[in-house]
């Protein structure tokens, strides 16, 4: 059996991504696993540099680790590239990425962690399951969607109950309960790790479309 583990939002939180990792490889016992990351991997935690570092490396180890982008890659990169103020990037925590890398200037982070940024894609579609970082237009087919709302999307997605042809895996919303929430056409995985919450993993088998279990780590 193959397993796919899709995981939500990590914002700089290491030690739970070092975690769940674990916890991941000891649930697929050997078994062929995919790793997808759902984007927002730093901001507002205190690790993004190591973040970042781990999950390079991960994929560096094993053949099958897709990294998405999120809307928080997406604000970085434009103070980079100077089509975001900085300051707006600030309020939604990249003071603590510079801090983690310690420099004061986006455009002195690190040339590798930058191209990483670059390259990440923006879904992944595995014939049952489109992952995604914040949502789908529910408007718009799968293969027309546009990338800002890929990246930020909340409604109409978030209220709309039809089926989208895949299970739509996001997260970009967080959930102050700390459990996912999973909808007929729609799974949320941001359980809030930065902000106090368990960082979470959703556990796909290929013989069915839902999750077979969830793995969670505080």
């Amino acid at each position: 059996m193959s397993l796919i583990y899709a995981v939500g939002d990590i914002h700089g939180s290491l030690h739970k991504l070092q975690k769940l990792i674990a916890r991941c490889e000891q649930h697929a016992d050997g078994r062929r696993m995919t790793f997808v990351f759902l984007g927002d991997y730093i901001d507002r935690g205190a690790d993004s540099a190591s973040v970042i570092r781990t999950v390079i490396e991960l994929q560096s180890a094993r053949d099958r680790v897709i990294a998405l982008k999120g809307n928080h890659e997406t604000m970085a990169l434009g103070v980079i590239d100077g089509t975001m103020p900085a300051e707006y990037w600030f309020t939604q925590g990249g003071a603590a990425t510079l801090r983690s890398y310690d420099v004061q200037d986006a455009r002195d982070l690190p040339s590798v962690h930058v191209d990483w940024l670059r390259s990440l894609q923006l879904s992944y579609d595995d014939g049952r399951r489109f992952y995604v970082h914040a949502g789908i237009d529910p408007e718009k087919p799968l293969n027309a969607q546009h990338e800002r709302d890929l990246l930020w999307i909340r409604e109409p997605f978030l209220s709309d109950r039809r089926d989208h042809g895949r299970l739509v895996v996001h997260g970009h919303t967080p959930l102050a309960a700390g459990t996912p929430d999973l909808r007929k056409n729609r799974l949320n995985l941001d359980t809030g790790a930065v902000f106090g919450g368990p960082l979470t993993a959703a556990v796909f088998a290929d013989s069915e479309v839902r999750p077979i279990t969830f793995l969670q780590v505080e």
